[in-house]
Order: structure tokens, then sequence, then C-alpha cells
């Protein structure tokens, strides 16, 4: 069972090494943003929708009484299982306190749910250090191997919870691939070809909140 988890995780979810600087997986995500009474960022709530043909394939490796659903057992599983493949990559989480990158601690659990023939996750992750609404600051969500793509349908779905964060400037930055391109098209080359699962360029791409506060 271990060894076919692991098998799963590395070959459908998580794993850099497969990424072809396309996506192979589509989600559809959500991001909450929540401020404490302290002026400080407290935690971030994470909704992710996955494809129906990416769903279904998690459905025949994990439905283990052959019924085509995940019963709650084996949702559970599911949950373990990108609960432990995604702590090395901040669980796709990216933060930025006035230029400096902070990453996340490992959440409590992540809960997985199948509904409509397509996988849920719902999770939440608390910065591994303190970030005072001070400054500039930027969040979000996405896979820096480009292996996943992270979809924000509406800006409402970077959401900001709590009066101390929404008394900041703040808003929701979808970057035009095409300009992207034509700013660093010597640069992404390069960087592709001399490494191209470690070049984090889908930062550039991803949607994000940014506050200033």
């Amino acid at each position: 069972m271990k060894t076919k988890l692991t098998i799963l995780a590395a070959a459908l979810f998580f794993v850099p090494s497969l990424a072809i600087a396309h996506p192979h997986i589509f989600a559809e995500a959500r991001l909450e943003i929540v401020s404490d009474e302290k002026n400080e960022i407290s935690e971030l709530r994470n909704v992710w929708r996955f494809d129906e043909l990416f769903s279904s394939s998690v459905v025949l490796d994990f439905d283990k009484n052959a019924n085509a659903q995940l019963d709650p057992e084996e949702l559970a599983e599911v949950g373990k299982t990108v609960l432990d493949s995604l702590q090395e990559y901040d669980y796709y989480t990216t933060i930025f306190d006035n230029g400096k990158n902070v990453k996340v601690q490992k959440p409590a659990e992540i809960h997985a749910d199948y509904k409509d023939g397509q996988l849920l996750l719902f999770f939440s992750v608390k910065p591994a250090e303190p970030i005072a609404l001070k400054g500039k600051m930027s969040f979000g969500v996405y896979d820096p191997s480009m292996y996943t793509a992270m979809d924000f349908p509406t800006d409402g779905d970077l959401a900001l919870i709590g009066d101390k964060v929404n008394a900041c400037e703040h808003k929701v930055v979808r970057p035009d691939p095409d300009e992207v391109l034509a700013q660093n098209q010597g640069s992404l080359t390069d960087a592709f070809f001399n490494d191209p699962t470690g070049t984090d360029m889908s930062k550039m791409f991803a949607t994000r909140m940014e506050l200033t506060c």
C-alpha cells in the first residue's frame, strides 16, 4: 500500500521532475487570507477542485472496494497522501513579506471529498513565522513544477477575511502570459534548458493577492 501511494503521488500529483513545462492536472482554487486581532496573518484557507480526468484516476487508485466512489476511509487516505507529498513544496503556497519568502507550517490535516465527479481538497496552513500587516505582501497558490495548473476562476476566489487585513490596500494580480514571455524571453529560455525542473518559472505567471498595509 505504501509503495502504491508513493507511486501515485509521484506519477500524478507532485513531483517536479515529471513536469515538461506545461500542466497535466487542472484545479480551480479558492484562497482565504485571514488576519487576527494581533494585526498579523493567522492562516491561509485553501479549497482545491480538480478536473474530472484527474479525479477519476484518483478514484481508480483509491477505490479499494470497487464501488466507483471514494468512501470516508478512502478519502482520508487521499488526504493523508497529499498531506505527506506536498510538504516539500509548501503546499503550493507562496508568501512574500516585504520581499522575503515565508514558508508555511504543515497542516494538521487535509480533508478530501468527491462530488459530481471531481476531487476536492480543503485545508488551512499557517505561516512558519509571524507576518505583521506592515509594508508590502503577496499571497498565492501555484505549482512550481508547472505540472498542476491552479486557477482562480474569479478575483473573489482570492479573499481577505478579517477587518485588519481588509483595511490594507489590496488587489488581485493576474499576469499576462504574453507580456511575461516578452519581458523575460531570454532568461526563461536559458533557465529552462539549464534546469527545466528547477527554474520556478510558474511564479511569473501565477495569480496572486498583493497587499500594502
